[in-house]
């Protein structure tokens, strides 16, 4: 049976369109330029392909947490910006290791790699076959550079493209920070309630007993009927007690 996948998730999220590029360049490149001579360990090429891994998998999710706890959500969208900038670094080391520094943003060759555009998702119901091709097609629109035979072409791609990537995830996390704001999530409302609960139940030094039952009592606000808007003596046993005095 197929899995129906709702049509707001990250998959329609340019930024984890372009995190998957980055990934999949990046295994490519430590496939291809690193060997036992220059990463005996193996160690460049853990920490370049797991950064390279962290981007998408946490905007992912990032976004499957945001209808549940908004702060979670750019908590994690935020840590897939700063894997990015580790792995920026990572290339730009490459670069130096080499004796060469990155390209100028003034240079002919970063302004043809930062003018690539890409395509929106479009997907119809079969969306992680989809998606898969548009990421593939995406990462070619970019062949010109990725599969060049000089790291040093290949490596300045990269920091172009994982540049551009910060600065989307940048204005995402804002946007996220902006709803939040007016909106709140899941889980912040549950706290501000079970704030808004305690407030309610705590009892004042100089609150009446119940006449029902004799237990202390709380001021509470009317929320229906004649009375909504006006604050009320309530049984701090309710909903077992239903005693209730006006407040004088």
């Amino acid at each position: 049976m197929a899995v129906k996948i709702s049509r707001f998730g990250y998959y329609w999220l340019d930024t984890w369109v372009m995190a998957n590029v980055v990934q999949l360049a990046t295994q490519d490149f430590c496939a291809r330029f690193l060997n036992n001579t220059n990463d005996p360990g193996g160690r460049q090429y853990a920490q370049m392909t797991q950064a390279a891994r962290s981007a998408p998998a946490n905007i992912a999710e990032g976004n499957s947490r945001h209808s549940t706890s908004k702060e979670t959500e750019m908590k994690l969208t935020d840590v897939a910006r700063a894997t990015l900038a580790e792995l920026s670094n990572d290339y730009m080391n490459w670069l130096l290791l080499h004796g060469q520094a990155p390209w100028s943003m003034r240079s002919q060759e970063y302004r043809a790699v930062a003018a690539v555009q890409f395509d929106k998702p479009a997907y119809m119901d079969d969306v992680q076959h989809e998606s898969g091709l548009h990421i593939l097609k995406q990462k070619e629109r970019l062949a010109l550079w990725l599969q060049s035979a000089d790291s040093m072409v290949v490596a300045n791609c990269m920091i172009v493209l994982c540049n551009r990537l910060i600065l989307m995830l940048g204005k995402q996390i804002d946007n996220q920070l902006a709803t939040f704001r007016e909106e709140g999530g899941f889980t912040e409302g549950l706290t501000a309630e079970r704030l808004a609960h305690r407030k309610e139940q705590s009892v004042e030094a100089d609150a009446p007993v119940c006449p029902l039952c004799g237990k202390p009592m709380v001021k509470r606000v009317a929320k229906k009927g004649v009375n909504s808007g006006r604050e009320f003596w309530s049984c701090s046993g309710y909903p077992e007690c239903n005693g209730t005095r006006n407040v004088k």
